[in-house]
């Protein structure tokens, strides 16, 4: 029985609330830890002294007596009373801890027990440790590919990150993330370099914006000041007053070149230029270290964003053994290293700690022996694709298709305020490029964000704002400019569910305005759904004017928690949506979801499968009776909404008894969505099909000049390809 404590079962955002006596001591149980399911126990120690509160954790992850917490408390309360150094064993035992940790990930990944690659902090981990020291639990921080220190100093949780570079289930991300890649207790770690930055700043929006009082960390190296989108974030942080502190690990080395090999110009005045605040320590200097991470901590927590510099040093090999610096070089830091110096002053204590340490580690690691890898089965299973089969007339709304985007979105944040739209001149009275935003910022201030150029960045930030439990729709103005976010999309927001095993979902949409026929030329005409199709997890939909869009966009609200990419076609935006009609022909729309659009003849049987997306769609059509008129086939044309996942069963329906498909596509045919869809019909009906086509755009960049796009895009003569791939087809 633990006499004289006050036990309590309470949520960490109640914590600072409920414990307002001081020179008192508490065993916390956290009731909602997800990682220890019968409670993350702690002692918490307050006290008050010259008219400052101090508060210090005991203990954590720990079986410590209540004797030893008084102990605990004790020291702390001399410390603090006698201006001594703030710097107690606990730190000194938690870096230790760390230090161990890795040792043995690189024992272990010599004798062939661990796969893939593991980067210790080795003399770094002070920083994550002084800056964890000055974090609250609901605070979160965001690290990278060198993140054990991080995680342990803010998490505790030795036994979940030793599991998970063992490869186990039971591991943080069930052995799936492995060592770059750990999500547990607010903390989330990405190797890529500089991308976790903007996502970062969106989940500390989030957090803005529900008013927590909380704030985010993330960690970079100065090997990663050579990314864009750190500056990209530098400038959205600062406009917007986003509360992250960004702490960038100056350890002297990227990878295995000099930091001034690398970097020209200072490093503070780089953050200094974007008008953020800035800090600067050292990690061989601890009591200074950690009065800056509480000044540092205590700044963001008060608003704006802030730079911390931390020079440090690695005094291990960048990854497993790929070390060329000069010996004497790194025997200076291991002298001045604040653990060894400490070990030298204190070595009876050191080697108590390490006893017990070392102990501890390997139980884990003998108990990793017994636990088992995550099957593959149970990692991924691919749901049931379900065709209704079922037609309906067309919708005829009597609208535009960009009123009616425009609608959705006036709708449905009036009902959702977690919506928010995201875009490059979204404000109101210019509304966007294309005018979807049209009245949404005089109507709804606080669900609009207008952002500069930097399509990285704000397709980052609405990553993290998705993470943070907002819907994010992020409008890239011209779809060709959608390359500039694909680290974003493939390298995050598609990974983010089953790399961290489902703890977090990523509702992000993404809507981008694609197609030629207006004369914007090269690189303001393309059609680039081919580079997304094939991204996993990530749903692509592409609008066509036969289909209400507002009856997509609140499918999609509705039904999606994982990343969407929407492609709007430019030309369509000025169409009237479901008015279209062709002589001798029905058109209807599936029962589903995402419906399909079905032009089909009413008084013959037809012999030609056509398939087409997007704005094409309504020139296949307007193609139909010439395709007739020059092949003597009778087309029937299926228009898909949903290109990705794509379910071919209406297809297959209709080649099942034409046994002839053509695709069309506006983008170029090389490796595009035409030849999946010829390729999965095949795959099904083999020798079924007597002919397989595809028609698109040609492989050069679309020119201004109407002539030559016209001559370039297939919109105009799609009745005239289609003859020559038939002929052709007949020639062989």
């Amino acid at each position: 029985m633990l006499t004289n404590a006050k036990i309590d079962k309470i949520k960490p955002e109640k914590k600072t609330k409920r414990y307002l006596d001081y020179d008192s001591l508490y065993l916390v149980v956290d009731s909602k830890s997800k990682k220890h399911p019968k409670g993350r126990k702690y002692w918490l120690c307050r006290i008050e002294f010259q008219g400052k509160e101090y508060k210090r954790v005991f203990g954590e992850y720990e079986n410590i007596t209540l004797e030893e917490a008084r102990d605990f408390r004790r020291d702390f309360k001399t410390t603090v009373r006698q201006g001594l150094s703030i710097i107690d064993n606990d730190y000194y035992k938690k870096a230790l801890l760390i230090r161990r940790t890795e040792g043995k990930f690189l024992e272990l990944f010599d004798q062939g027990k661990m796969n893939g690659t593991v980067h210790t902090c080795n003399g770094q981990e002070f920083s994550g440790i002084a800056i964890s020291a000055a974090l609250r639990k609901d605070d979160f921080i965001f690290s990278n590919h060198r993140c054990h220190g991080h995680y342990i100093a803010h998490t505790g949780d030795v036994s979940g990150l030793i599991l998970e570079l063992m490869g186990k289930e039971s591991g943080t991300c069930a052995g799936i993330g492995s060592s770059q890649h750990l999500c547990t207790d607010n903390f989330y770690s990405n190797g890529l370099q500089g991308g976790s930055v903007p996502v970062a700043a969106g989940m500390a929006l989030s957090c803005k914006k529900q008013q927590k009082n909380t704030i985010g960390v993330v960690f970079i190296g100065d090997g990663t000041l050579g990314e864009g989108v750190v500056y990209e974030t530098l400038n959205l942080i600062s406009l917007l007053s986003i509360p992250l502190l960004i702490v960038c690990e100056n350890n002297q080395y990227a990878q295995s070149t000099k930091l001034s090999h690398n970097l020209a110009g200072d490093i503070l005045r780089r953050a200094e230029a974007f008008d953020i605040e800035v800090f600067h320590s050292n990690t061989w200097e601890l009591d200074n270290l950690f009065n800056d991470a509480n000044k540092s901590v205590e700044f963001v927590r008060k608003g704006r964003p802030a730079f911390h510099l931390i020079d440090t040093y690695r005094l291990n090999h960048h990854s497993k053994s790929d070390d060329n610096r000069d010996v004497d070089e790194v025997a200076k830091y291991v002298k001045i290293d604040p653990l060894n110096i400490f070990k030298d002053k204190n070595i009876d204590l050191y080697n108590k700690m390490l006893s017990k340490i070392d102990n501890d580690i390997l139980k884990i690691v003998k108990k990793s022996e017994k636990s088992v890898e995550l099957k593959g089965g149970k990692y991924f299973t691919s749901s049931k694709l379900e065709f209704s089969r079922k037609y309906i007339a067309l919708d005829n709304v009597g609208d535009r298709v960009v009123n009616r985007i425009n609608l959705f979105f006036h709708e449905s944040i009036k009902t959702d305020k977690s919506i928010i739209f995201i875009g490059e001149d979204v404000l109101s009275p210019y509304g966007g490029a294309f005018k979807v935003a049209k009245g949404l910022s005089e109507k709804y201030p606080e669900n609009v964000i207008s952002t500069p150029i930097s399509e990285q960045a704000i397709s980052g930030l609405s990553n993290g704002l998705a993470l943070g439990g907002y819907r994010p729709y992020l409008e890239i103005m011209f779809g060709d400019f959608i390359t500039l976010a694909m680290d974003q999309i493939i390298n995050h927001a598609s990974k983010f569910h089953h790399m961290y095993n489902g703890q977090v979902v990523c509702p992000i949409v993404i809507r981008t305005p694609m197609g030629g026929g207006r004369g914007y030329g090269p690189t303001h005409s393309q059609t680039l759904d081919k580079f997304l199709v094939g991204i996993d997890n990530v749903s692509v939909i592409a609008l066509n004017a036969f289909i209400d869009p507002k009856y997509i966009y609140d499918a999609i609200h509705k039904n999606e928690s994982h990343p969407v990419i929407v492609i709007e076609n430019k030309v369509d935006y000025g169409r009237f949506v479901g008015n279209q009609k062709i002589d001798f022909y029905s058109i209807e729309r599936s029962l589903d979801t995402y419906p399909v659009v079905r032009c089909t003849p009413t008084s013959n049987t037809p012999t030609l499968t056509l398939v087409s997306y997007g704005g094409i769609a309504v020139d296949a059509m307007d193609a139909l009776h010439d395709i007739f008129k020059y092949t003597e086939l009778i087309p029937e044309l299926i228009i898909l909404s949903k290109i990705s996942r794509l379910d071919v069963t209406p297809i297959i329906d209709s080649v099942k008894i034409t046994k002839r498909i053509i695709t069309i596509e506006e983008g170029g045919k090389i490796f595009g969505i035409g030849g999946e869809i010829i390729s999965q019909v095949n795959e099904l009906l083999g020798a079924g099909v007597i002919l397989s086509k595809r028609i698109g755009a040609k492989p050069v960049p679309i020119p201004s000049a109407r002539s030559t796009e016209d001559w370039v895009l297939p919109n105009t003569t799609i009745a005239s390809d289609i003859l020559k791939e038939v002929q052709n087809d007949n020639h062989k």
